[in-house]
């Protein structure tokens, strides 16, 4: 696994991440079956999975072990889980909140992924935030990894932001997703990161922006991404940034939510994101090249 991560985030570990295709990049009707299989044909080395996926899945009769055995039959295992939300008040945290948030981490456990991704949408207090993260950490337990991911519309607009939450939340299994796309929004550069543990950072999501952005802005990130390196964000610029830091995240994560793209067919969206996101670990991988 992680043979086109390896240059990039290969240093220090037993093996390097694994190149997975996230949940949403595929599409959201999409079958198990056919999900695994797309990532199979382009070459990825995992695939995530979101709450939804795994629910329809089970409709159609499959049980986890069904599931597991078919990843793995095909070499694209289950190695990404999410998406936990509304988990910032006791009014928010209602059945269906919960309901998901146990699924997330049954999920988590029964494909042996040992981190699930989270976010916040709702803008609460840091203090409340900071608690309310402790809270999901412990609910979580010691033997899964909460990964926030800060998005520049939601609750948690920032790498600050996120890293302070974490750091002041003390949990031992609290960690920082950073996506390329939320990065090149909400403007961060690698001065950012300086704060920030290199070991603290679980996963890294691979897409672009556009040149301009839209309004909303949450639109823009839910369907009308780029594949890494053809658009506006730097993403080879932000993975060098990652690995100067010396950040080795478990997964590298194609995330690109686009509504064209899916309308494409699985098959192009999977070989598509799949390129893409190759070519910009081949870049970073390469020494810079020095200017006369």
């Amino acid at each position: 696994m992680g043979a086109s991560t390896a240059g990039v985030f290969g240093e220090g570990r037993a093996a390097p991440p694994p190149l997975v295709v996230s949940s949403y990049t595929l599409g959201t009707e999409v079958g198990f079956e056919d999900r695994v299989r797309a990532a199979a044909a382009a070459g990825y080395e995992g695939v995530g999975l979101r709450a939804e996926n795994y629910w329809d899945a089970r409709a159609t009769g499959l049980d986890d072990d069904a599931m597991r055995e078919i990843a793995v039959q095909h070499g694209v295992p289950i190695v990404e889980v999410e998406y936990i939300t509304a988990w910032g008040t006791p009014e928010d945290r209602d059945a269906a909140q919960q309901e998901k948030e146990q699924a997330v981490f049954h999920m988590a456990r029964a494909f042996g992924v040992r981190h699930l991704n989270t976010g916040l949408l709702e803008k609460l207090p840091l203090d409340v935030m900071t608690e309310a993260f402790a809270a999901l950490c412990e609910r979580a337990g010691d033997d899964l990894t909460v990964g926030l991911e800060f998005m520049p519309y939601s609750g948690v607009p920032d790498l600050a932001t996120a890293w302070k939450i974490i750091d002041d939340a003390d949990r031992a299994n609290g960690a920082l997703i950073v996506d390329v796309w939320h990065w090149a929004r909400a403007g961060m550069t690698p001065a950012d990161l300086d704060p920030v543990p290199a070991d603290r950072i679980v996963a890294v999501q691979l897409c672009d922006v556009l040149e301009h952005p839209m309004e909303p802005l949450r639109a823009e990130s839910l369907g009308h991404r780029l594949p890494p390196g053809q658009g506006y964000g730097d993403a080879v610029g932000v993975v060098r940034a990652l690995r100067e830091k010396g950040v080795r995240p478990r997964v590298v994560t194609a995330e690109v939510i686009s509504d064209e793209l899916v309308s494409r067919g699985v098959v192009t969206a999977a070989r598509t994101t799949a390129d893409a996101a190759r070519e910009v670990l081949r870049i970073t991988a390469q020494p810079r090249t020095s200017r006369p």
